[in-house]
């Protein structure tokens, strides 16, 4: 008598999260394929250094620090200061989320240098809420940053200053899936929570600023 074997048991289909976790890296491996080749590395590098904490922090700090740079401006301080609480803000909410989360970096990754522990992960991206949160609150502050310009004769750069700031956060965003650092969720996350962070902030700096208008 011949014994009938059991049928295979059906395979069970990725979660939802998985396929969308499974199309964000075949997406970013696609970006980075196409563009690797054809970007300098240079340009990209510099890109990432330009958003990097270990240069922000020291040049917000250099700016508060150095006795003639808006010595006549006490509003240029608070906002000096708001970006600072803002990049310390940037820090304590993308650390925890990375340590969290702890999704892997495209396996592609190649000559990275980790400036935390937290680095190793990948999701969301600190790079991206940094710039977008720098973005966003120049963008709120616009009419300030522009008067305070103005006092200081930077006419020419006036108009384009935000053109420059917002392309450039826009730029380094993108670089970070085109470095191969980061997939576009990681990038699309750390931008939304950049904004976020950037609101934020604002709201600290309308209330000191209006605070100290009514001493």
């Amino acid at each position: 008598m011949v014994s009938k074997s059991s049928p295979p048991s059906p395979v069970p289909a990725p979660s939802l999260l998985r396929r969308i976790v499974d199309f964000d890296t075949a997406i970013s491996l696609r970006l980075y394929t196409l563009t690797h080749p054809i970007l300098p590395y240079y340009f990209l590098k510099t890109l990432e250094i330009s958003g990097d904490g270990f240069l922000f922090f020291p040049l917000v700090l250099s700016l508060l620090l150095y006795p003639l740079a808006f010595s006549d401006s006490k509003n240029s301080n608070i906002f000096l200061i708001n970006l600072l609480l803002g990049g310390i803000l940037d820090l304590i909410v993308i650390g925890p989320l990375k340590h969290l989360i702890r999704r892997p970096r495209p396996v592609y990754n190649k000559n990275m240098f980790l400036s935390f522990a937290v680095d190793h992960w990948s999701f969301p991206s600190g790079h991206s809420s940094r710039v977008s949160m720098i973005a966003t609150l120049f963008y709120l502050t616009s009419d300030f940053i522009r008067d305070v310009l103005i006092q200081l004769q930077y006419d020419l750069i006036v108009d384009y200053l935000m053109l420059i700031v917002i392309g450039w956060a826009a730029t380094t965003s993108c670089s970070r899936v085109l470095l191969g650092r980061h997939f576009v969720f990681d990038v699309i996350a750390g931008v939304l929570l950049g904004i976020l962070e950037g609101l934020f902030v604002f709201q600290i700096f309308n209330y000191v600023t209006l605070t100290s208008f009514f001493k």
